[in-house]
């Protein structure tokens, strides 16, 4: 085997090897996006909601501790994403409106 079929081998096994791992963080994340998808969305009558004030539209909220712009999207203890609905740690096994608020809000770091 030339040098030159060695390098090319080399560079062979390299892709393969990175196209595998690219695809196994894929595949690895999968699992984690289908169960949130999965998870029963909050209803504002569930006991918690209530007494967190939850409800699936921020704009709808006349709670005074409520400010302009604060979501559920906004919150650091919400894990989905910007619309939609998504997990929160508040509200464990179920998701909840991307739009919607609660009185436990904290805003995400940075």
């Amino acid at each position: 085997m030339s040098h030159e079929e060695s390098n090319e081998s080399r560079r062979r096994f390299l892709k393969i090897a990175a196209g595998t791992a690219a695809a196994a963080v894929v595949v690895g994340t999968l699992p984690r996006l289908a169960r949130a998808a999965d998870l029963p969305h909050v209803s504002e009558s569930d006991p918690t909601a209530r007494a967190l004030g939850y409800v699936e539209d921020a704009s709808t909220t006349k709670d005074p501790k409520h400010k302009a712009g604060d979501t559920c999207a906004n919150c650091q203890f919400y894990s989905g994403g910007a619309t939609g609905y998504g997990p929160c740690q508040l509200f464990p096994g179920k998701s909840v409106a991307a739009k919607g608020w609660c009185v436990s809000h904290a805003a995400k770091a940075g």
